[in-house]
């Protein structure tokens, strides 16, 4: 799937709090290390995984589902099984009327689910990474992966 640069920025840019659906505590995890970077980075991060409801994960508490989160959610970021997609996307569309993006982590598709929430005026993005966008992006990567912080032909 093809998303223009403009529109991967446009998301970054306006999301403010993203619900990431999956995530792990174990920090050795794609999903815990992409919730921390999104952290990291000034997202407001909600946790999201009944294995772990009631712990904490960067200070906040990690919440069983979508449910049970208060108050609006932009982003619903998922880390799950491209088949556990459908339930997920409907229950953020109906806990969420202000939702903005669904975004599906690497490997992970589901084009009705999306059709359903593209329909309700929700932008979707399929099998792509927001940490490794952000950094594309916003100047932290280069193609190759490598971080330009450090290298430069600058003075």
């Amino acid at each position: 799937m093809a998303y223009s640069d403009d529109l991967l920025r446009a998301i970054l840019n306006r999301t403010r709090r993203i619900a990431v659906v999956g995530v792990s505590m174990n920090p050795v995890r794609p999903s815990y290390y992409v919730a921390r970077y999104l952290d990291l980075k000034g997202y407001e991060v909600v946790p999201v995984n009944p294995g772990h409801a009631g712990q904490r994960l960067f200070g906040r508490e990690v919440r069983a589902s979508l449910s049970d989160i208060d108050g609006a959610v932009d982003m619903v970021d998922i880390f799950r099984r491209s088949e556990a997609v459908p339930p997920i996307v409907d229950e953020a569309l109906t806990c969420f009327p202000e939702l903005q993006t669904i975004w599906m982590q690497i490997g992970v598709s589901h084009p009705e689910a999306a059709a359903t929430a593209e329909a309700r005026g929700v932008t979707v993005v399929q099998d792509r990474c927001p940490k490794i966008e952000y950094q594309r992006l916003f100047g932290e990567l280069r193609m190759g992966g490598f971080a330009t912080g450090v290298i430069s032909s600058k003075l």
